[in-house]
C-alpha cells in the first residue's frame, strides 16, 4: 500500500510541478552534501592521522605517548581504535623498561568476549601484542612460536587492510628479531625484506617501521662479518633519522648499533664519541631499555681504553639500571604467566574453537613458560657469574703486578674467620705447620707438575695425606684438584699478562706448561676460574697491550 500511495504522489508531481521539482531537488541535494562535507570535517581529524601521531610519540617520548594516546582512548569506543592505541601504549612502558605496565595494558585487551565474536583484526592485532610482550621479557621461543601461527595464516597474507599490513610487518621485524636472538641472521634478514615489503609511504608509522628495519639489518650485517655494509648502511639511516629532530628513540639506536662496528674495529675512542652522541639524544627521556645498552658499551669501551673513571661511572649506571630492569622482567613474567593461566591463553589460539583442543594448547604454552622462564634464570645467573668471575679475576691480577707477591690463589684461612675449632680436627700448631710447607711448595712452583698429586704432595712434604686434604679444604676453600689447578691458571694467566712472548703460543702448549693432561681440561678449568676462555682472555691481555 505504501508504494502505490508514493507512486501516486510521484505521478502527480511529475504532472503538475515537473520542470519546478527538477530545480528544486537538484538544490536540495546540494545543499544535503555540502551539509554533509561540512559536519565531517568539523567532526575531528581521521584516526587513522591520529594514531600516526600517537605512533610518532612513541619514539619522541614515551611518557608524552602515554598520555596523549590515553586522552584518545578516553573518547574513542571503537575496538578496533582502541586495540591500536592500547597496543602503542604498551610498546612506551616497554620501552621506558616498565614491563609490569606494559602487560597489564595488554591485558585489558582480555576483557573483550570470546575470540569467535571478534573481529579478524582484533585477533591478529591482541595475538601481535601478546608476541611483542614474550619478545619484551626475553621469551624469544614463545614469541617466535606466536608470530610463526599468524603468518602461516593465508587469510594475514592476503588482507589489504592498510592497517593489517602495518601489523603483518610488525610481525615480521619481531621474528627477524627472535631469529637474531637466535643466531639465525640469514632468516632474520628474510623477515626483514618481508617487512618491508609490508610498508608503503602512506604516513610516518610505516617511515619509523622501515628506518628500524634498516638498523635491524645492519647489526644482522655485522654480526655476518659485513662490518663494512652494516657502516655504511647505519652512516645513511642516521643522515635520515636526522632530518627529522624529533625521532629521538631511533637516533640514539643507529649511533648505539654504529659504535659497535668501531668497537669491533678496535676504535674506541670513536666508539665512545659515538655512544655518547647517542646518549645525549636520549639522556633526559625515559628510554631505560636503551639507555642500559648504551651504558653497558661505554662501560665496556672506557675500560678497553683505561679510563677507570669513565669506566667506573658507566659501570655503575649500567649496574644500577640493569638491576631495576631485571627485576621488572621477572615481575612482568610472572605476571603474564598468571594472566596466561587465568585467560587460558586465549590470545595464542585463537583459531582453536574446540574445548579440549584449547586445553591442551594452554596446557603446552604453560609449560614452555615455565621452562623459558628458567632458562631466562640459569642464562642470566651463569652470565652474572662469569662477568663478576672476570672483574674478580683481572682485580686479583693487577693487585699481583703491584704487589709482586707471586700467588693469587692465597687465602685468608678460613679457620682464622672461626670463631671455634671443631676438638676432632686437626691441632692449631698442626696446621699452621703445613701451611708454611705449602707456601714453600707454592714459591717453589712445584704445582706445575702434571703428575702431582694430593699422595705425592703428602709424601713430599711429610704430612699425613687427610691432614693434607683437611687443611687445604679449610684454608683454601677447596679440594685438593680445586686448589692446584687455581694455582696453574693463576700462574699461566700472570705469565701472559706480564710476559707477551707467552701471548704467541697455542693454547695446547699453554695446558701442557702449566700441568694440565689435556686442552679440554685446561680450557674448562681456565673458564670456571676466570670467566672465560684462554683464547678469549689472550685476545683481552692484547688489545690492552696494543693500547
Amino acid at each position: 500500500m505504501r508504494t502505490d500511495h508514493w507512486k501516486a504522489v510521484r505521478k502527480i508531481e511529475k504532472n503538475s510541478f515537473f520542470n519546478q521539482n527538477i530545480w528544486i531537488r537538484t538544490i536540495q541535494l546540494l545543499f544535503i552534501i555540502l551539509c554533509s562535507v561540512l559536519i565531517r570535517a568539523q567532526s575531528g581529524p581521521d584516526f587513522t592521522i591520529l594514531a600516526d601521531k600517537a605512533f610518532q610519540k612513541l619514539y619522541q617520548n614515551p611518557d608524552e605517548c602515554i598520555s596523549y594516546s590515553q586522552s584518545l582512548l578516553i573518547s574513542d569506543q571503537n575496538p578496533e581504535h582502541r586495540i591500536v592505541l592500547q597496543n602503542i601504549i604498551s610498546q612506551a612502558y616497554a620501552m621506558k623498561g616498565d614491563y609490569i605496565q606494559s602487560v597489564n595494558i595488554y591485558s585489558q585487551n582480555e576483557d573483550s568476549e570470546e575470540k569467535e565474536d571478534l573481529s579478524y583484526f582484533l585477533q591478529a592485532a591482541g595475538d601481535y601484542n601478546l608476541a611483542d610482550q614474550y619478545q619484551n621479557l626475553d621469551l624469544f621461543n614463545q614469541s617466535q612460536q606466536i608470530i610463526s601461527g599468524l603468518l602461516a595464516d593465508r587469510k594475514l597474507l592476503k588482507d589489504d587492510h592498510s592497517r593489517m599490513n602495518v601489523i603483518t610487518a610488525k610481525l615480521y621485524q619481531l621474528q627477524a628479531i627472535n631469529f637474531g636472538i637466535n643466531r639465525n641472521y640469514h632468516e632474520g634478514l628474510e623477515n626483514l625484506s618481508k617487512s618491508d615489503q609490508h610498508l608503503n609511504f602512506s604516513n610516518r608509522e610505516n617511515g619509523i617501521l622501515r628506518i628500524e628495519n634498516r638498523i635491524f639489518r645492519a647489526s644482522f650485517l655485522m654480526r655476518q662479518n659485513k662490518p663494512e655494509e652494516a657502516r655504511y648502511l647505519l652512516e645513511s639511516t642516521i643522515v635520515l633519522i636526522e632530518k627529522s629532530t624529533e625521532n629521538y628513540f631511533l637516533q640514539a639506536l643507529a649511533h648505539e648499533n654504529l659504535a659497535r662496528y668501531y668497537f669491533l674495529t678496535e676504535d674506541y675512542v670513536t666508539a665512545s664519541e659515538i655512544l655518547e652522541k647517542g646518549l645525549s639524544k636520549i639522556e633526559n627521556l625515559p628510554y631505560n631499555s636503551l639507555k642500559a645498552k648504551i651504558y653497558e658499551s661505554l662501560s665496556k669501551n672506557y675500560f678497553a681504553l683505561h679510563d677507570d673513571e669513565k669506566y667506573h661511572e658507566y659501570n655503575k649506571l649500567y649496574t644500577e639500571l640493569r638491576t631495576r630492569l631485571d627485576s621488572s622482567t621477572k615481575e612482568g613474567i610472572r605476571y603474564i604467566v598468571k594472566l596466561v593461566e587465568i585467560n587460558q591463553s586465549k590470545n595464542l589460539e585463537f583459531r582453536t574453537q574446540k574445548e579440549l583442543k584449547k586445553i591442551s594448547i594452554i596446557s603446552s604454552v604453560f609449560l614452555i613458560i615455565i621452562t623459558g622462564l628458567l632458562l631466562c634464570f640459569m642464562i642470566l645467573k651463569s652470565t652474572r657469574k662469569d662477568l663478576k668471575k672476570q672483574l674478580d679475576f683481572f682485580e686479583k691480577q693487577r693487585i699481583q703486578e703491584k704487589t709482586k707477591t707471586g700467588n693469587l690463589s692465597k687465602e685468608v684461612p678460613s679457620a682464622h674467620k672461626a670463631t671455634e675449632k671443631d676438638p676432632n680436627k686437626i691441632s692449631k700448631e698442626k696446621e699452621n705447620e703445613i701451611l708454611q710447607k705449602l707456601e714453600e711448595w707454592e714459591k717453589e712452583q712445584r704445582y706445575l707438575d702434571k703428575s702431582m698429586t694430593l699422595s705425592m704432595l703428602s709424601s713430599q712434604m711429610g704430612v699425613n695425606t687427610k691432614y693434607l686434604s683437611e687443611v687445604i679444604n679449610s684454608s683454601k676453600g677447596k679440594n685438593f684438584n680445586g686448589y692446584i689447578n687455581e694455582l696453574r691458571i693463576n700462574h699461566i694467566a700472570l705469565l701472559l699478562r706480564t710476559d707477551p712472548a707467552y701471548l704467541n703460543y697455542k693454547v695446547s702448549y699453554l695446558a701442557e706448561y702449566s700441568g694440565f693432561s689435556s686442552h679440554s681440561a685446561f680450557t674448562t678449568v681456565f673458564r670456571s676460574v676466570t670467566g672465560m676462555s684462554p683464547n678469549a682472555y689472550i685476545q683481552e691481555i692484547s688489545k690492552s697491550t696494543a693500547s
